[in-house]
């Protein structure tokens, strides 16, 4: 009789598949809820410029530009200004050794405008404002305050969502030119006061290096980031299920969705922008 050969090995590898299986599904499953989020957002806003009955309430979204934005400009501030002064630090000696310790301020400038203003606003305000959001929206999908609302024929999109997603946007936006223009001044300081720089040579080299399109590019980048973390941190707030657990599942999958999402859209920006010769 022939001998008896061992078992391959396969049940390791089927559970793997199993686990990369679920994980692409769930995936796929929360990019569709937050796509189909956005589309119900654009259908509430078209219909606020159509038909003179639906208004967007401009004290909702006043107010969360307030809670989402004002009280972020500290912590993004001061993360701004210790990324410039380590650009600035980490630069100096380099390019001393060719004698270019001047070209601190060219590349200060580009990596500031393009990449790190709008990318360190986002992520801090991640943590900041997209957890919270949705804390607050599960928490009220937990108290059954979403079918309350839906009770009244109230639209919770319309009332809950649009309010935050705009904020979110629209301080994401602002707090980017904050972000730039923090990490530039502590760039520039430190530059004048630890590394020798003269004053008007970082400024005139600043100056010659950045482009319009450095600013706008990034700008452009941080709108998109705000609506991702508006667009996430409702969705996962919304769908929370199974009481104060849920809530605190959606936050931290708030938090990690926004920010690979982030670095991903910052990524596909900067490859279009290579492609078409803006970088």
């Amino acid at each position: 009789m022939a001998e008896a050969r061992p078992a391959t090995p396969v049940r390791p590898l089927l559970l793997l598949g199993d686990v990369m299986a679920e994980r692409t599904l769930g995936m796929l499953d929360q990019v569709g809820a937050v796509w189909y989020l956005f589309a119900e957002a654009i259908h509430w806003i078209w219909r606020s410029f159509t038909v003179r009955k639906v208004r967007l309430g401009r004290t909702a979204i006043i107010s969360q530009i307030v809670r989402v934005g004002v009280r972020s400009v500290f912590i993004i501030s001061l993360v701004s200004s210790c990324v410039g002064l380590i650009l600035a630090l980490q630069m100096a000696p380099p390019l001393d050794e060719f004698g270019r310790k001047d070209a601190v301020a060219n590349i200060t400038g580009v990596a500031v405008l393009r990449e790190l203003g709008p990318l360190i606003a986002a992520i801090v305000l991640t943590g900041f404002a997209g957890a919270a959001i949705a804390a607050e929206i599960g928490t009220m999908v937990v108290g059954e305050e979403i079918e309350a609302l839906e009770a009244h024929a109230l639209n919770p999109v319309r009332f809950l969502v649009l309010p935050r997603v705009i904020a979110t946007v629209i301080s994401m936006t602002a707090l980017a030119v904050l972000s730039d223009l923090v990490a530039l001044v502590a760039s520039w300081g430190i530059s004048m006061f630890a590394l020798g720089i003269p004053s008007q040579l970082y400024i005139d080299n600043t100056l010659e290096q950045v482009k319009r399109i450095d600013f706008l590019t990034g700008i452009g980048k941080a709108t998109v980031f705000g609506l991702l973390i508006g667009l996430i941190a409702c969705t996962n707030g919304l769908r929370v299920t199974g009481g104060a657990a849920g809530v605190g599942k959606a936050t931290t999958g708030t938090v990690v969705q926004s920010v690979v999402s982030i670095v991903v859209a910052d990524l596909l920006f900067t490859a279009m922008f290579y492609a078409i010769g803006w970088v």
